[in-house]
Parts: structure tokens; sequence; C-alpha cells
């Protein structure tokens, strides 16, 4: 005879047992559902908007063609935008409000770098998960130490010194340069990187002039005239939008732009908006590898289906954010994804969605993004430099080179500023790039 019961009592503890995995199991299996809600925020007014409503409008093409396909584990999506030309107050209201009150599964927030500042404290007050899609600071993960946001492209630091490395690459003979940046936040800190960078790797060029217009400038005039007097090499301008495009159309009239060879890093958002009036060889980055003829994907079926069908809507090509917005979107499924499938084919918590990003590699309309352990995406950067071709009336790209994002972003548990201290002339050869011509 067993002893303690015996027979009986081992089936009592085995029923038990059994009982209790069903328990924990069911623990960690979330009811399934109805769909999943985002919130997206971009500006869908004011200058900027030139940057939102191509998001804007891209999401929605690739929300309806993820539903068509199952949406995200067979739960469709569904986004509410959130305008932050409305000003900060109104969007940290609004932001609240579909968490608290709409109950959003994730945020998708923001352009704005000083938006993303604010909403980073929020999102953990709130345990959200918060993408930023798009704003560029590099102090997000520099200076904090968050859990529930995560930024799916590259910042200011990777763009900033890939576009010095095309510059010294194409053009590594240049002895002056300017600078003519908008005179806020990003045009002071995209210089300070930049120039940092320029004292490590070409300690010997002279900077002769440093413009800082008033943001929103209609005018200019005065910077022009003494950059003619100067004839700087080389004209660096981070300026973005309304700003950039009229600094450029009036520098072209006053033929500044056959003497000095201008560094656009945002260029690549404003060429059909220019025009004629952005000549040949002139360089311009993409903010990553964001171009409508993206050298790797311009014979890719889907890649063309959808610049066919984002351009048949808005009647525009596709710009970079809707290149974030897409990674975005896809960082958002392969989450999902991962997670489910680390749970058991079960729909996951919200907090192992965020488990799931960390880590994570996926890619939306380009090449692939990997968010690092401080949650900050990695990204490759494109630049060329603008020719002019047949059946195009604004300038393309020629002479592309694609930077490996990994050696140029700030390494995880650092700051940039003193980063870029370390960094030697022999850096410029150092970074593995990809070359290509127009191919189209």
């Amino acid at each position: 005879m067993c002893p303690y019961g015996g027979k009986s009592m081992l089936k009592t503890i085995l029923n038990t047992t059994t009982a209790l995995a069903f328990l924990t199991t069911a623990a960690f299996a979330e009811e399934t559902p109805a769909e999943v809600k985002i919130g997206i925020t971009a500006f869908l007014s004011g200058p900027a908007s030139v940057f939102g409503e191509p998001a804007k409008a891209a999401a929605e093409m690739i929300i309806a063609d993820m539903n068509a396909n199952g949406g995200i584990g067979g739960v469709p999506v569904s986004a509410t935008f959130i305008d932050e030309g409305a000003g900060g107050e109104a969007l940290l209201s609004e932001y609240r409000r579909l968490v608290e009150s709409e109950g959003v599964d994730a945020m998708f927030a923001s352009i704005s770098s000083g938006n993303c500042t604010k909403i980073g404290p929020l999102a953990e007050d709130l345990k959200v998960l918060n993408i930023m899609w798009d704003c560029g600071t590099q102090t997000i993960f520099e200076e904090n130490d968050f859990r529930y946001s995560f930024r799916t492209q590259a910042n200011a630091t990777p763009e900033m010194l890939s576009t010095l490395l095309y510059l010294l690459r194409t053009k590594p003979d240049f002895k002056t340069i300017a600078v003519v940046n908008q005179d806020y936040a990003w045009g002071r800190d995209s210089w300070a990187i930049f120039s940092a960078a320029l004292q490590q790797l070409k300690p010997d060029a002279q900077v002769v002039a440093e413009f800082f217009p008033k943001f929103g400038s209609p005018d200019f005039s005065t910077e022009i005239s003494r950059l003619q007097a100067l004839r700087p090499d080389v004209i660096l301008s981070t300026s973005w939008g309304g700003d950039l495009d009229t600094f450029v159309r009036q520098a072209s009239q006053r033929g500044l732009t056959n003497t000095s060879t201008l560094v656009l890093p945002l260029g690549e958002s404003s060429l059909e908006r220019l025009g004629d009036a952005l000549p040949a060889g002139h360089i311009v980055g993409a903010r990553g590898d964001h171009y409508f003829l993206h050298p790797e994907k311009i014979n890719d079926p889907a890649f063309v289906a959808f610049v066919d069908a984002f351009t048949e809507k808005t009647g525009d090509v596709p710009t970079y954010p809707v290149f974030h917005v897409s990674q975005a979107l896809a960082a958002l499924k392969g989450a999902y994804e991962k997670a489910i499938a680390d749970n058991g084919g079960e729909w996951p918590s919200d907090e192992q969605v965020i488990d799931a990003l960390e880590g994570l590699t996926f890619a939306g309309l380009g090449r692939e993004v990997t968010i690092r352990e401080d949650h900050q995406g990695v990204e490759d950067q494109l630049l060329g430099t603008t020719i002019r071709v047949d059946g195009y009336d604004f300038a393309l790209l020629d002479n592309m080179m694609m930077f490996d994002g990994e050696p140029i972003t700030t390494p995880v548990d650092q700051v940039s500023s003193e980063w870029l201290q370390t960094l030697t002339p022999a850096f410029i050869d150092s970074v593995p790039v990809d070359t290509f011509q127009h191919n189209n």
C-alpha cells in the first residue's frame, strides 16, 4: 500500500498540479481584442504639415493593406490622428485622452523633437507603448532611461555624421564652410554635432560664417549677400520645409548655387517642391535610406506599387516621413507577432509587447532597422548628389552612398558630444558604405 493515501492521493496531486498549470498559463493569456488601436501625432496644419500630411496618407494606406492581409495576429488595426500643429499643450491633452479615455494600445509620437522630450515622461506615467517615429534629437535616449518609449529610426548624430562623411569622401579638398540654420533647437544642435565632427575629421577646414536666421524667415537676402562675398566652398543647411525651400530658391536666383556647394541633410523632402531651383552638383541627405527611387528597391514590385499608389493618392512622391511611419508600423506589427509567438500563440500583454521590441529587427519601405537595448533604432543613411534627368521637373540623386548605421550611431551608454571627440580622420574610410548610381 502506498503511504499518504496511495493512488487516490497521487491522483489528487496530479489534478491539482494540472489545474495550477492551467491557471498559470491563463494568467499570461490576454483576451484577444476586437482591434489594435493606435494614436499618431503629426503636423496636420502649419508649415510642418509638409511632413505630417504625407505621413498620415501613408499610414492610412499601410494600415488598410495590413488589415486586408489579416491585421496583426488576425486583429484589425485602427488609427486616430492628433495634430501637432495645435500646440504642445493641446498635444499632451489629446495624447492623455487617447490613452486614458479611448484605451489606445500604442502611441506614435512625434515629429517635433520638443514634443518627443515632453511625451517621453508622459508615456512612462501612463505606461503606454510610445514609438518616436520621426523626431531627431539625439538626447532622448542619451539622457533618459525609458521603458515605454522606442525610436524606430536614427537620430541627429548619424544623420549629421553621415552627411559629413559623404562630403569628405566626395569633396575632400574643400577648405571653407558656412552654415545657414534655423534659429531654434534643431538648427543649433545639428550644427553642434556637424561642427564637432568636422573639427575631429578635418581640423584644417575653416568655418567662415554661422548664420541662424529666425525660424520662418521669408527673406535670406542678408545671409546670401554675405555668402556671395565670402564665397565658401561649402554651405551647410540642416533647415527643412518652407525655410529650406525659400533659402534655396533665393540662393539659386542670386547665383549662389553656382559658386558654392550646398549640403542639405534634410533636402530629400524638398526636392519635388524646389523644382528647377536646385541645380545639379549639390549634396542631399534623406534622414535614413529614404528615397522614392531607392536604389535597392527600384525593381521591387511591392515598393514600386506603393510609390505609384501614394503618388496617385497625394499627387506627390513619398518623402522621408512616409518611410518613417512605415517603419513605426512595421515595428509595431513585428513586436506583436514576436510577443504572440513567445506567448505560445496567445494574445500578449502590453508588457510582453514592450519586451518584444528590445532587439527587434524590422523593415518598412527601406532597409532593416534594429532597436538597440537603449531603445534607439539603428538605421543606415543614404546621401547623394543632385542631377537633372529628362522626364523629371525636379532634381534626382546620383553618386549615392549608403552608410552602415551601426558605426555612425553613438554607442549605448555614451553621449554624442563626448563620443564625437574620440573620432579621428581614420574614421572617414572605416565606415562601410555601399555605392549606387542613378538607374531609372
